[in-house]
């Protein structure tokens, strides 16, 4: 079309591996030690070769750019990105993936210690960083670690923090390399590796682009290139005639029911849009067919006119608005929170002293290593009728179900959703994104239909971190003690409401901090506009919020003469004082002790930091060279979802062979709950945990355990693996007719009891089974006792909540602007750490996702859909790590337990942001702290 109107469509690029090149020239190379032999065209990714030829699909492809090194193999022995390496270049040469590391089927020392150090979180960089870490101890077999850190510099990791990996690849010179096998009754406390480790460390786990049924039809995405437009789809037909091996083309009017959403009262998004968009990177229509097909089309061929209008870009323009983006929302509000207790005009008034200021944080990107991906098809039910089953990485397998349940017209029952393992979500996969899209096609097709977006589509089309905008006022006495909290957040949701609803209300409640402050005013707005939708994203605005309490606090104690640490500890909430909401808390508030303790490391810090500056500041002067400060945070997290409800049921079973099943609803990102939760079950029936199997997240086989959201799976679905442990120890004991005081005991198909004096014992291949194969079946649910919160924002929002303090001591180049963190002490109140090693391992992930936020990370939808423009935190970047573990226990809790999940990542902007101020003296207002905006400040300071 010639019209002046259109644009180009955003797209994938096209591949260029296709397996059914029968023309391609035969490349010969060897594999693992294996030839092999493929005909293909020699400009052909060697990533593509691996996966789509020879089926190894160990070999992740996480950007397809050379930006994240997921791909990362051994090339002659010295590591390359197969994404960037063509097939023609590997001709009669030496190729090793991760699939080569193992041998005989017992894993090399380095798997081992990557799972016996806790490396391995999520394990979608896994074969990358395994690779890597693989040429370097092959050179050097004891590496310094400065030469881990250079060895590793190419790959990128989300979850972990890199200071597990680089830990491991160290303990393999020590012979470090093993985890703990707990006994019976001891599971809960132990460093043992995760359970669905190996498979990450071998590469064979299947994650949703590894998978899917031959003959699969490919979906291409066609996007929005306007972030506000109108567009027409003109006639179809004379396409799928030039293109024959277009099976279809999906548009609007192919979805039964075009809207989904979180919330049964907000279903804003459509799946394909219906003649507007609001923002860019929307979906406007799907290629279904070959893949050589599908991907060869020009976007210039698709009959689309676009009529572009201005689009609403900030929270400012979109409340001054005329024309709303959705019809129920007139003024662009999605919605308001509201938190109020006291008298706050009233304190502010009679206040010793007052502390305020605007604050503003920007949109930032999950970045998980693995982006969306997976494959649906129509099947035959049991009872004849047709079903659709979806295969794709997912948080939340219930809520895909009921969603995709809605957008086809189906019952639930006729949804089955087989979640592929997760490569990182951090909220980001909460949101259906994919799944609706192939369900669709597969349906009205009748075929099976896989789909992996790009890098790019990825970050365009996904959720993000919401932007604040937050004004707010602290008041405090002559002694420090805090009197009253006023704070106003608008925050910008995008073009739809996503987790707009939970942002807007979880804010509020936290927005005065984890201390005792007896008046509070706190109201959010979550504002709709063009930009990036915004979601869940680890902590679901409190980082957002946290940065400008603990900001305020470093004022109050400058004016106060106090030390901050101090100040914080004044101020802890405790055990009989009432939060913002009015809850009263009566157990596991740990802040006071992890302030208590950093104060060593505290104390220590400062002393280094004035001896530093004094010899930069004689040799350079006031205003040149470098200085070094110390920052500390605190903050408090409700654990569980907020507002919607927060239920998990689990089963467990024991088969005839003697193997204990899990039927595990709750989805693991890489936390862990795929360990600790059946640690925790482990011990409830009194089995050891090494004899455990697991069924996770299926819909057809696995009870609804909540999303992994929230870091609600140690505490809610901990729960339910322990009452469903404790229900099957009490079947089992009364089938053998033993004593509740027996101790469960399994040899081979034998299930035995004793007790002193007495034995039991009974062959479980001579028990009859259930459906699925067991011979007894325990349950359990948790549901965390809340009450809903009145007008002014009362009431019991949380069960519990997870604490902790956090000090982050850094460097600041006075004339460049730059800031390097040298270390972060960590001291967080988990209850209980049903794994230490996990419990660790998500601290450290959080506080690099935390510093990629104080620095580092700003999404701009367009500019920095990309792992090169967009900024992450690399193995370089992230400093040592102390933690310190409080157990103050957590009465409701699984043993104790509460969740780390979200609380690692929340202090570690404002920490990092309050040392950057004791080493420069600049108060920094915007999220992230660039090199020009330090810079800036510093100028601006010395005038």
């Amino acid at each position: 079309m010639n019209d002046p109107r259109q644009s180009e469509l955003i797209s994938a690029a096209p591949v260029a591996c296709e397996p059914d090149a029968a023309d391609a020239p035969s490349i010969a190379f060897r594999v693992n030690g294996r030839e092999q032999r493929v005909s293909v065209d020699p400009a052909s990714r060697l990533s593509e070769v691996l996966r789509e030829q020879l089926r190894l699909t160990g070999t992740k492809v996480g950007c397809d750019a050379g930006d994240c090194g997921a791909c990362t193999v051994l090339l002659d022995g010295r590591q390359v990105c197969a994404c960037l390496t063509a097939a023609g270049q590997v001709a009669g040469r030496d190729v090793v993936t991760v699939e080569g590391l193992a041998v005989d089927g017992k894993l090399s020392a380095l798997q081992r210690a990557f799972l016996a150090h806790g490396a391995a979180q999520c394990g979608a960089c896994m074969p990358g960083m395994l690779m890597a870490a693989t040429e370097l101890l092959r050179a050097n077999p004891v590496p310094a670690e400065q030469e881990v850190l250079d060895a590793l510099g190419g790959v990128l990791c989300r979850c972990t923090g890199y200071r597990k990996i680089v830990e491991a690849v160290l303990a393999v010179a020590r012979g470090d390399i093993d985890a703990p096998q707990p006994p019976a009754g001891a599971a809960v406390g132990s460093r043992i590796a995760k359970l669905d480790g190996a498979e990450k460390v071998t590469g064979s786990e299947l994650y949703g682009a590894d998978h899917y049924p031959a003959g699969a039809l490919w979906l291409r995405v066609l996007r929005s290139p306007h972030a506000r437009a109108q567009f027409r789809i003109g006639d179809l037909q004379p396409l799928l005639r030039r293109y024959p091996g277009l099976a279809g083309v999906l548009t609007a009017a192919d979805v039964p029911e075009n809207s989904f959403g979180i919330f049964p009262q907000v279903k804003d998004q459509p799946v394909l849009a219906a003649g507007q968009v609001r923002f860019h990177g929307e979906a406007v229509l799907a290629l279904v067919g070959s893949r050589a097909e599908v991907m060869s089309i020009p976007e210039s061929e698709l009959p689309i006119e676009w009529s572009p209008q201005p689009p609403v870009t900030d929270v400012d323009e979109a409340l001054r608005a005329e024309q709303p983006l959705h019809a129920f929302a007139p003024d662009n509000v999605l919605i308001r929170g509201r938190v109020q207790k006291g008298d706050v005009d009233l304190a502010l008034g009679t206040a010793a002293f007052i502390a305020e200021g605007t604050f503003t944080t920007s949109y930032v990107e999950h970045a998980y290593i693995e982006p969306e991906a997976g494959y649906a098809e129509r099947v035959r039910g049991e009872g004849g009728q047709d079903r659709i089953r979806i295969f794709s990485c997912t948080q939340t397998p219930y809520m895909d179900r009921e969603e995709i349940a809605r957008i086809l017209q189906l019952r639930p029952d006729q949804v089955h959703i087989v979640p592929s393992a997760i490569g990182g979500g951090f909220g980001g996969k909460l949101d259906i994104a994919i799944q609706p899209l192939l369900a669709v096609a597969a349906w009205k097709l009748n075929r099976p239909v896989r789909g992996i977006y790009t890098r790019p589509e990825s970050m365009l089309s996904t959720t993000k971190r919401h932007p604040g905008r937050m004004r707010a006022r602290l008041a405090c006495d002559t002694q420090g003690r805090l009197v009253a909290a006023d704070f106003l957040g608008d925050f910008n949701t995008g073009a739809y409401a996503s987790w707009g609803n939970t942002v807007a209300n979880r804010v509020p409640i936290h927005a005065s901090g984890p201390y005792f402050v007896p008046n509070v005013r706190a109201l959010t707005r979550a504002v709709y506009t063009n930009g990036p939708i915004a979601g869940a994203f680890r902590g679901f605005g409190v980082p957002q919020s946290t940065m400008v309490h603990e900001t305020l606090l470093d004022d109050l104690a400058q004016t106060l003469g106090i030390d901050r640490l101090e100040l914080r500890w004044i101020n802890a909430i405790r055990v009989g004082q009432a939060t913002a909401t009015g809850q009263v808390l009566s157990a596991s508030c740990g802040l006071a002790e992890c302030l208590d303790r950093l104060r060593p490391a505290w104390r220590e810090a400062q002393t280094l930091a004035a001896g530093f500056n004094a010899r930069e500041h004689a040799q350079h002067g006031s205003r040149k060279g470098q200085r070094r400060g110390v920052g500390i945070a605190a903050m408090w997290y409700g654990i569980g979802n907020t507002v919607i409800a927060n239920p998990s049921t689990m089963r467990v079973g024991l088969r005839r062979t003697g193997r204990v099943v899990l039927y595990n609803g709750a989805m693991d990102i890489g936390q862990g709950s795929s360990t600790i939760l059946p640690q925790i079950c482990a011990d409830a029936l009194g089995l050891p945990v090494s004899l455990f199997d697991q069924v996770i997240g299926d819909t057809d086989l696995t009870a609804d355990a909540g999303k992994t959201s929230a870091s609600r799976q140690t505490f809610v679905s901990g729960n339910a693996a322990r009452f469903a442990g404790e229900d099957l120890r009490r079947k089992l004991l009364a089938l053998l007719g033993a004593s509740v005081q027996a101790q469960l005991e399994i040899k081979g198909a034998q299930l035995r009891a004793h007790t002193e004096g007495h034995h039991w014992r009974v062959e479980l291949d001579r028990l009859a089974v259930n459906e699925n194969g067991d011979v007894a079946l325990g349950q359990g649910s948790f549901d965390p006792p809340t009450t809903p919160l009145n007008r002014d924002g009362q009431g019991v929002p949380y069960a519990t909540y997870g604490f902790a303090a956090q000090m982050a001591e850094v460097e600041v180049d006075l004339e460049l602007g730059t800031v390097k963190v040298l270390k972060v002490n960590a001291a967080h109140d988990v209850g209980r750490a049903i794994n230490p090693t996990q419990v660790e391992g998500q601290i450290h992930g959080g506080i690099a996702q935390g510093l990629g936020m104080a620095l580092m990370e700003e999404y701009h939808s367009g500019r920095t859909d990309n792992l090169h423009d967009y900024l992450i935190p690399t193995v370089g970047d992230v400093p040592p790590i102390a933690t310190h573990l409080v157990e103050d226990p957590e009465p409701l809790g699984p043993y104790g337990a509460k969740g780390v999940g979200e609380p690692a990542l929340i202090p570690t902007a404002p920490a990092i942001l309050n040392a950057i101020r004791h080493a420069a003296g600049v108060r920094i207002s915007h999220l992230p702290a660039t090199p020009d905006r330090v810079r800036q400040a510093i100028l601006e300071g010395s005038r």
